[in-house]
């Protein structure tokens, strides 16, 4: 019973607030240039560049904690894709601020087998604090319901979906989640989608409810994008995830 109650009160679960703001949208260039600077194509970060430009990073990160996005001066769209590049760059600063470490897992929080990492409210947002489960669960998977968000969030780990070389953008958001999806599902060090073999990533066990769309299977969601398209009797695996740091 303890142990259930303490679940119910993890950041994860907690309610996020409506915040009151009069900010407007932000500028995403300075998070643009120091993903293109330490982040490879295909996702593995350079967290001592990131060191070395701590003061390029932390003015973002302000810029990020000074403007909360709201209904009033921000698009849909707006909102999207700063709450996804904000749990991006916030993970990036968990690691830096811990490094160096084996894997984000290694951060230890609260109460052990309860709170984790996702649970350590340290991402301040104007009048707010946030875990990286409030802006994950509570924010874009609750307000967005699309499944591709499991793609452009990256959780610092080398199973997880590459963090993106560049900044999320409003105008150019559909685009880069759709290319976000494509990448993960054919990478075959994520999903083994072959005629003999077929291992897919934990995230469609652990997410099966958010890639069944209009009473789909999960194998209608993968095939969307699968350059090898899995038959819907065939026989699925899951890969062991790895959460060793994508460095």
């Amino acid at each position: 019973m303890l142990v259930t109650l303490l679940i119910l009160h993890s950041c994860g679960i907690a309610r996020v607030k409506k915040v009151k703001s009069d900010s407007k949208p932000i500028n995403h260039d300075a998070w643009d240039m120091l993903l293109k600077k330490h982040v490879t194509e295909e996702g593995i970060v350079d967290y001592k560049g990131f060191m070395g430009d701590k003061n390029e990073f932390d003015a973002y990160l302000k810029t990020l904690s000074e403007n909360h996005p709201n209904d009033k001066n921000w698009s849909d769209l707006e909102k999207f894709a700063y709450w996804i590049n904000a749990y991006n760059a916030f993970t990036v600063k968990l690691i830096l601020d811990n490094y160096p470490i084996a894997s984000i897992k290694d951060i230890k929080n609260g109460i052990p087998f309860v709170s984790t990492v996702w649970d350590i409210k340290f991402i301040k947002i104007e009048n707010e604090t946030y875990c990286l489960n409030n802006l994950e669960h509570g924010i874009l998977r609750k307000q967005y319901d699309n499944p591709r968000i499991h793609f452009a969030v990256n959780c610092a780990s080398y199973s997880c979906p590459r963090l993106r070389a560049e900044a999320y953008r409003a105008d150019r958001l559909e685009e880069q989640l759709e290319d976000q999806a494509k990448y993960f599902i054919n990478n075959p060090k994520k999903n083994i989608i072959t005629e003999n073999e077929i291992k897919l990533s934990k995230l469609f066990t652990w997410y099966e409810g958010d890639f069944k769309e209009d009473g789909k299977e999960v194998v209608d969601f993968v095939n969307k994008y699968a350059n090898n398209p899995i038959k819907l009797d065939a026989k699925i695996d899951y890969l062991d995830y790895l959460w060793t740091l994508n460095e």
